[in-house]
């Protein structure tokens, strides 16, 4: 069994000095590699100058993160990668809970640790929490992270199936990935990993969050809460997600229902005096409609596997939190 850590990494240099001393002590059993993405920063000449013994893929130009993986994957030969953010702390034996219950657990194609936050270790942390869900209009929500509230990790969540498992830090089986055709370099950032997520499930395997691997995250390290353009990635991929993923019997009515909820999101950026946002969500339903009037839809499926529809929470978050104040995972009806 072989395992590569690819940390994928632009303009990163700060993050790999704080960081890749603690994943080298905590990967032992793993090669780890770093995927440089076209930065333009000194992280290529500073990792060739500490760290000399790594092996480093470099692209030409930032491909994202889901093109980016894509190309720098095709060059690593192992059973399983774990994709690692480069602002990822791990704990120790994190690869060890992560690999021994993917070993146990032959129909799980990918898996990830808890991530926990590394302002505030005790809470988890944003981009994925305990592992991920969508709701029946799509819209991505965690265990131990629902909108802009974490819960404090106490312990009330366990090794558990999932839908989605989040790219921050994800284990999967290599041969699975590229079955269903690996990251959609159409995301080039955001959501990918639910995307692929959703088509390894559809291909008839399992997503896991494991309990007993766990990992400290910084968020926010390309692009913080709040920059237009993060808005725009994350508007325009979520509707790429349904066009791509949901049963065709509801898929319109779905997307005409996500629609209207982007627009009570505009017009809420608006009166807030948030032009920027405003303006990503318009740019993002216009480059969506772009992509389906070229029929951009699945990626490497089967027909078989083209039929499978996977459904997640059947209820619609945004009304369970913001309108039923049910904030935490655990008051969710599930």
């Amino acid at each position: 069994m072989s395992i590569a850590v690819v940390i994928l990494n632009y303009n990163g240099q700060a993050f790999l000095a704080k960081f890749l001393p603690k994943v080298l002590e905590t990967s032992s059993e793993a090669e780890v590699i770093v995927a440089d993405n076209g930065s333009t920063d000194d992280s290529v000449q500073w990792l060739r100058t500490h760290y000399p013994q790594l092996q480093i893929l470099c692209s030409a130009t930032n491909e994202g993160y889901a093109g980016g993986y894509n190309t720098a994957l095709k060059q690593v030969k192992a059973d399983y990668y774990v994709l690692m953010n480069s602002d990822i702390e791990p704990k120790p034996n994190w690869l060890t809970g992560l690999t021994n219950f993917m070993q146990a657990n032959p129909g799980v194609a990918a898996a990830q640790p808890f991530i926990l936050s590394v302002a505030e270790p005790t809470k988890f942390e944003y981009a994925g929490a305990a592992g991920g869900y969508w709701d029946k209009y799509g819209y991505p929500f965690c265990r131990g992270r629902i909108f802009d509230t974490t819960e404090a990790n106490k312990g009330q969540y366990a090794t558990s199936l999932v839908n989605w498992a989040t790219g921050a830090c994800l284990m999967v089986r290599s041969e699975a990935y590229w079955e269903v055709g690996g990251l959609d370099a159409k995301f080039f950032a955001h959501m990918e990993e639910i995307d692929l997520c959703w088509r390894l499930q559809r291909a008839g395997y399992q997503i896991a969050a494991v309990a007993e691997s766990e990992v400290l995250h910084v968020g926010g390290g390309t692009l913080a809460q709040g920059n237009p353009r993060k808005t725009y990635l994350n508007f325009r991929n979520n509707l790429l997600l349904i066009a791509k993923n949901w049963d065709p019997s509801t898929k319109w009515q779905t997307l005409f229902m996500r629609m209207l909820l982007d627009g009570v999101a505009g017009i809420q950026y608006l009166l807030q005096g948030e032009w920027q946002q405003f303006v990503a969500i318009l740019k993002a339903h216009r480059d969506f409609y772009g992509y389906l009037f070229r029929g951009a839809q699945g990626v490497n499926l089967t027909p078989a596997q083209q039929k499978k529809w996977i459904s997640s929470y059947n209820s619609s978050i945004v009304w369970d939190y913001f309108i039923k104040g049910r904030t935490t995972f655990d008051k969710l009806n599930r």
